[in-house]
């Protein structure tokens, strides 16, 4: 016939060992609200001391504490033949099953993860001690330990109406394909910028194809079409814009006047017979071009403004603003035409630098530019006059113009991805060199940026 336990004369005494002050106050507020006496010891070491001088009744042990751990410590404890028998039950965050495993190994009653409701905590003390005691009103209104004040399964879903664009061609040049490229993507210039309901998309070089794809998934609406310059990687994607084709949507093709031909004659030139199966007579949406001004083109909360850039033709770079962001998309800009020297020693008052102040001053404070570095140093000598920056000379761009953020992008169609990588690790090294140690990373098709 079984025996119940002897009834307790004084209260049971609980060893806390914690080292988070917070949970340990908690844990002995609930504990002695029930009739408990507790101590708290601060880490594993601790716990040794005072058990050795006065052996508890139960310890409430956590595992990751300073000093000593709560698995070594309780491996002194087992090894003890005073306190090889002392109840112990494990109070973690950590829910792993090699924790739990070595735990139960040493003899460990239970295994309590963190947050816990106080109630329980109480319950589990009880029931290892061989009584039957429940928490009381305070217990219960101890919230410190509760799980219930922590959700569930927080599953936060992305708010994709912020303001934020897209790159869907990051390539200069001329496309590229194949399996060294698949990281980086091999599409020719094209980004969109989405705020709220507008939808602004900057050059149309081959990753166009894929954006309109995706346009098509909302239904016909209104579109804004920045040119940057009309060289083939920039424009050659707009015959596959297959929202240009459909009834419903509006699109405003903005550009420089250029040296000859116009805007709209530049674009019809490209779908002649002679080079097209369809002509901008079958394009059915509402398309009109539309010379760039001195004066900020507004849509909507956006303002858009231009500076030229340092590339053949008549090219700009656009400054997206939204008052409360700005953004630059500038792929083609030889900055510093002709310079091999370090960047370190360049100013805005130095001779070389002194033709390009207002490629300077349009960058200036931006809080993310967009801009290429097409060449390596090596690569650069004889390429100079192809309208490309070389990376030293990009880094000293984004210095000069205090720029917060870079993204390189207009990669070379010979640099695959293993290159690139090994680039965007010395444009990081240049950039800490010469004391601007910004964000930076290399664009790539697909990548989107919330603002």
């Amino acid at each position: 016939m079984s025996q119940n336990p002897p009834a307790r004369t004084k209260p049971a005494r609980i060893l806390v060992v914690e080292d988070a002050n917070i949970i340990a106050l908690a844990m002995s507020y609930a504990l002695e609200g029930a009739g408990f006496h507790v101590e708290l010891a601060a880490d594993g070491e601790e716990c040794i001391v005072k058990v050795r001088e006065d052996l508890p009744d139960l310890i409430l042990l956590d595992i990751m504490m300073p000093k000593m751990n709560g698995i070594e410590a309780l491996k002194i404890l087992r090894a003890d033949e005073k306190t090889k028998d002392l109840p112990v039950i494990v109070c973690s965050a950590k829910d792993f099953k090699t924790e739990r495993q070595a735990a139960a190994e040493l003899g460990a009653l239970d295994y309590l993860i963190k947050p816990f409701n106080p109630a329980d905590l109480v319950r589990k003390v009880s029931a290892a001690l061989g009584g039957t005691m429940v928490a009381d009103a305070r217990v219960a209104g101890a919230g410190v330990l509760s799980a219930s004040a922590v959700p569930i399964s927080y599953q936060p879903v992305l708010d994709t109406r912020r303001t934020h664009f897209t790159l869907w061609g990051t390539r200069g040049s001329t496309p590229t394909v194949g399996h060294r490229f698949q990281r980086y993507g091999g599409n020719t210039s094209c980004m969109s910028f989405s705020v709220g309901n507008d939808l602004l998309i900057f050059d149309a070089g081959s990753g166009i194809r894929e954006l309109g794809n995706h346009i098509l998934e909302g239904g016909p609406r209104k579109l804004h079409l920045f040119i940057t310059h009309t060289h083939w990687d920039h424009i050659q994607g707009f015959p596959f814009f297959t929202p240009a084709y459909l009834p419903g949507f509006d699109i405003t093709v903005y550009g420089s006047t250029g040296f000859g031909k116009n805007l709209e004659a530049l674009f019809r030139g490209q779908l002649d017979r002679d080079y097209f199966p369809v002509q901008m007579e079958d394009m059915r949406s509402n398309l009109r071009f539309q010379h760039i001004s001195d004066k900020p083109v507004e849509i909507g909360n956006v303002r858009v403004t231009w500076e030229f850039s340092h590339h053949p033709l008549p090219t700009v770079g656009y400054k997206v603003e939204t008052g409360e962001q700005s953004v630059v998309w500038m792929p083609d800009d030889e900055f510093l035409q002709g310079y091999t020297g370090a960047p370190h020693a360049l100013s805005r008052y130095h001779p070389q630098v002194a033709p390009f102040e207002k490629i300077v001053s349009f960058l200036n404070g931006v809080d993310v530019v967009l801009h290429e570095a097409q060449y390596m140093a090596d690569e650069y000598p004889s390429r100079i006059g192809w309208g490309h920056c070389s990376l030293p000379n990009a880094c000293a761009l984004m210095k000069l113009a205090r720029v917060q953020r870079w993204i390189v992008t207009h990669h070379d169609p010979m640099h695959d991805d293993v290159f690139l990588d090994r680039k965007l690790c010395l444009t990081r090294q240049i950039l800490e060199d010469i004391g601007h140690a910004i964000p930076v990373s290399h664009g790539f098709d697909g990548m989107t940026e919330f603002l």
